[in-house]
């Protein structure tokens, strides 16, 4: 078995043999969030996917990423990583309502002092995962989370998948309790989740069956979609993730070298998160593109 293949669903597994109460409160939240992620299409109709599908690869990247240091997390670990990687992204598809409730709440810092206010998709798109973060908050009756600790720390993991700042010791704390007895090491989950989101630009993650470029006027979007179809696999191995491209367009080459830049910073900071906050460790280096012959 390859190495890339031996921890699929490390972490489902090993929370079903560690607490099945905390299994079975993730795996109801899974049932009750299948039709809220697919909320994002009335938002971002030619968005690339932020549905359960890409919430299941999250959750695949990061059991890979972890390989064999699943078994050092405790079962609130794993239940908060795990039902993170399914909220991350709720604030994509947040209803108007929410919107305006959840924008009093957010701190857009100088955003607005060169952005439109009137410009929805793009504040969402900038914001969502503080959106996503006032969504959990809200909706955490309906999914049996156990605690207020057990709340806040999926709340900081989700909204750790993008923009926050993992080296804050008071956003997130290496040992943070929770009712049990339990501690819960957010910077490496809120890592860990940021990594495999920013991994998650293969061609599966946009299928042409939900994407019609004909149907899209944007050059922008054009270049992006063509650029995720260009990428037809991503191969993780123990000091590399390589990004497999198959595409003859000198732009669309150029905009996936682009793409492992920002993703090589993305894995430096993640990398110097975990190895100077926390016990874990991430041993992927480098991002690497490589062209399909």
């Amino acid at each position: 078995m390859s190495e890339e293949r031996e921890h699929d669903f490390a972490m489902e597994k090993r929370l079903r043999e560690m607490s099945p109460e905390l299994h079975r409160r993730f795996t109801d939240a899974v049932f009750g969030l299948q039709k809220i992620l697919s909320n994002y299409k009335l938002i971002f109709p030619e968005y690339t996917d932020h549905s359960e599908l890409h919430s299941l690869t999250v959750i695949d990247f990061c059991n890979n990423l972890m390989g064999k240091q699943v078994e050092k997390l405790n079962a609130d670990e794993l239940y908060a990583l795990l039902v993170a990687c399914y909220f991350h992204d709720t604030g994509m598809g947040i209803s108007h309502k929410d919107y305006e409730q959840f924008s009093k709440e957010i701190d857009f810092g100088d955003y607005f002092e060169t952005h439109s206010r009137d410009n929805l998709q793009e504040i969402i798109r900038n914001f969502h995962n503080e959106f996503s973060g006032r969504f959990i908050k809200k909706y955490a009756p309906f999914f049996e989370i156990p605690s207020e600790e057990h709340l806040w720390a999926i709340m900081q993991i989700a909204r750790g998948h993008r923009k926050t700042k993992l080296m804050d010791e008071k956003e997130y704390p290496v040992n943070y309790k929770v009712p049990g007895g339990n501690e819960i090491c957010l910077p490496y989950l809120a890592a860990l989740i940021r990594l495999a989101d920013e991994i998650d630009v293969a061609a599966f993650r946009n299928s042409k069956l939900l994407y019609h470029l004909e149907a899209i006027v944007d050059e922008k979007q054009i270049v992006e979609h063509k650029r995720h179809q260009a990428v037809k696999d991503l191969i993780i191995s123990e000091k590399a993730f390589t990004l497999l491209v198959d595409t003859q367009e000198e732009e669309i080459k150029s905009s996936i070298f682009r793409m492992a830049e920002k993703m090589q910073i993305t894995l430096d900071d993640c990398r110097r998160v975990i190895e100077e906050h926390t016990p874990y460790m991430i041993t992927q280096e480098k991002i690497i593109v490589e062209t399909m012959a």
